[in-house]
């Protein structure tokens, strides 16, 4: 019976001293692996003095003396510049806030090389954004805010070199100047406005002139040539009418040449010129209340007699025979 309860109890040693081994081993294993997120940086210490920085995955370090003394993320952050008051080149006080946007690069450097890396950049920011401003006057500091941007960058990073972390980009946010200065610019945009709504307005009134004069001037061209035209189809018509009538005139002579060489005509001729005598004597009567004739001259027969005495001189006169 006692043999069995030694055998008990040498059992219960061995077992306890495994199972004791076996959670040792668990907990040395548990504390040696570590596992890094991304985007993540753990700095190892041994003995109080920088042993090594773990990067994302699995890592080892010696239990009970390695230990994990920073933890830095590697994503970009964001980090707000509070509100400053700065002064530009020509003295005009501003308040400006904007926003910083930085990464870690060097784990180590930010865990040793400062104490807190964002106070350290946030504090670098606000004093090179003065300084810059300093550089511009009040104009080209809101005409050249990008350039401005770029310029507290680059300051920044040549700074924040030994702390192992670089600034990706600085944004200004606002940019506040005084009421008076808020004034001042509000009239002179308007009267820059006026000024060119005033231009605009001239310029339409010109262009108008313009137009106007110009349409004047077409239409008295076109009335001028319309004119010219008339004038000379009205002139061409004279001239044919002219043409016409000349014609006219030489065709009736003519055949009044041909009727009057044969005795039916020359009978005609001296009723005709019978006619336009008596025709004289009686428009003279008409037209005169005295009208002194003698006898002869005054008879019907006499103004008929004196019209064929006419007619027959001139048949026997050599300019009216034929063939002259």
């Amino acid at each position: 019976m006692a043999g069995l309860d030694f055998i008990n109890v040498l059992f219960n040693l061995v077992f306890s001293f495994w199972g004791g081994l076996t959670i040792v081993l668990i907990v040395i294993l548990k504390t040696s692996v570590k596992f890094v997120p991304q985007n993540r940086a753990y700095i190892i210490e041994r003995f109080g003095k920088y042993q090594g920085t773990l990067v994302g995955g699995l890592n080892f370090v010696i239990p009970f003396i390695d230990r994990i003394a920073y933890e830095r993320t590697l994503k970009e952050q964001s980090i707000d510049v509070p509100s400053q008051s700065a002064i530009t080149k020509d003295n005009i006080g501003l308040t400006v806030d904007g926003v910083l946007y930085l990464k870690v690069i060097e784990p180590s450097k930010a865990s040793y090389g400062v104490e807190d890396y964002t106070y350290a950049v946030t504090q670098l920011a606000q004093t090179t954004m003065r300084s810059e401003i300093g550089k511009l006057d009040l104009d080209r500091t809101f005409e050249e805010r990008d350039s401005l941007n770029v310029a507290i960058v680059n300051s920044i990073n040549m700074a924040a070199e030994p702390w192992g972390v670089q600034v990706m980009r600085y944004e200004i946010k606002d940019i506040t100047p005084p009421r008076s200065v808020l004034e001042a610019m509000e009239r002179q945009m308007k009267a820059e406005r006026d000024k060119r709504a005033s231009i605009l307005e001239s310029e339409g009134e010109r262009q108008a002139a313009i137009n106007v004069a110009e349409g004047q001037k077409q239409s008295q061209v076109l009335a001028a040539e319309a004119q010219r035209a008339e004038q000379i189809l009205n002139a061409e018509g004279e001239a044919k009418a002219i043409e016409l009538v000349a014609l006219a005139k030489a065709a009736a002579i003519r055949t009044i040449g041909e009727s009057a060489v044969t005795p039916a005509g020359q009978k005609a001729i001296q009723l005709d010129l019978a006619t336009l005598a008596i025709e004289a004597k009686r428009m003279i009567a008409k037209e005169s209340t005295i009208v002194l004739m003698d006898d002869k001259s005054s008879g019907a027969g006499n103004t008929v007699a004196e019209a064929v005495a006419i007619v027959a001189a001139m048949n026997n006169s050599d300019a009216f025979k034929p063939g002259r």
